[in-house]
């Protein structure tokens, strides 16, 4: 029950974060917010840590682990967060988290091929659900592209890219997430670890890419707020998300955690309504996600 509670409360942080960086993020800007937020999660998590462990001592930590944290920070904070934060600029909150929904399809192949987790009977149907849930999010994601203007359709191809790349980044680095806490069991270092992975390895890149030095230079020099506050709740959500393998199967929390995008489209509705449309196509598989979960939780 408690990796179930911190899988969904993962879920709801991350979904908070779509919203704040859909309203903080506008596709001319120079910065989307994606460095600041592995700047916010590397100081919470460090603290948190430094914290604990002064509290009640640390827990043994090998080079093996740190190296598995440091590898789960290349997919999952740069590639997997950097691309997600990308495809939000360019498609909104709620297209961008219908591509998001790959991440947990991957991560339960994973889990299964290679931890050889197990594969219930309500997980399974659970799964069924959430891919018609998805089929159905896609088809309303082709509506609105068909209505968007030349320039927003370009944008947006872009955007579908970006997403599917952060999905698999994410995915693959689950699975090395799972090994480092094997060997260490201590959620907030290999956040910390992660996160600082992925802001050093923006900053490396900002040494080669134009596009990268603007946002570096924008997170100091005009810092905005929406970006903060989506950064402040990625961070906790990616805490939770560490929090929650360390007591559950990696396919479950997955799965559970695919609930994001349902929160998402609640929240898009009651504070994006000017930038975005919540569609028959999304309600029905919003629905469909709530089945799915349900299956996987209650079986």
């Amino acid at each position: 029950m408690m990796g179930d509670a911190l899988a969904f409360a993962s879920a709801t942080c991350f979904a908070i974060s779509n919203v704040t960086i859909a309203r903080g993020a506008r596709p001319e800007a120079e910065d989307n917010g994606a460095f600041v937020s592995l700047v916010i999660t590397t100081v919470i998590s460090g603290a948190l840590w430094l914290a604990l462990g002064l509290a009640r001592g640390f827990e043994p930590v090998t080079g093996r682990a740190l190296l598995w944290f440091a590898g789960a920070g290349v997919f999952t904070a740069f590639v997997g967060r950097v691309f997600f934060y990308a495809s939000v600029q360019r498609l909104g909150a709620m297209r961008s988290s219908t591509l998001k929904r790959l991440n947990p399809f991957f991560a339960v192949l994973l889990g299964v091929a290679v931890l050889h987790e197990q594969l219930s009977g309500g997980m399974t149907i659970g799964l069924a659900l959430l891919a018609a849930s998805f089929a159905m999010l896609m088809v309303g994601a082709r509506e609105a592209r068909g209505e968007a203007k030349p320039g927003a359709a370009f944008a947006a191809r872009f955007g579908y890219l970006y997403g599917i790349v952060s999905a698999l980044g994410y995915s693959s680095g689950y699975l090395l997430r799972k090994m480092g806490l094997a060997e260490a069991h201590d959620a907030l270092l290999g956040a910390m670890v992660g996160c600082f992975v992925g802001a050093f390895l923006f900053l490396a890149t900002a040494a080669f890419s134009a596009d990268y030095a603007r946002a570096v230079r924008a997170t100091f020099a005009r810092p905005n707020y929406w970006l903060m506050a989506a950064g402040t709740m990625s961070s906790l959500g990616q805490i939770a998300y560490f929090a929650a393998l360390n007591v559950s199967p990696m396919s479950r929390v997955a799965l559970i955690s695919s609930m994001e995008i349902f929160v998402t489209l609640f929240l898009g509705f009651v504070f994006l309504r000017s930038h975005e449309r919540l569609t028959p196509a999304l309600v029905v598989a919003a629905a469909l996600g709530v089945a799915g979960t349900a299956f996987i939780v209650g079986f």
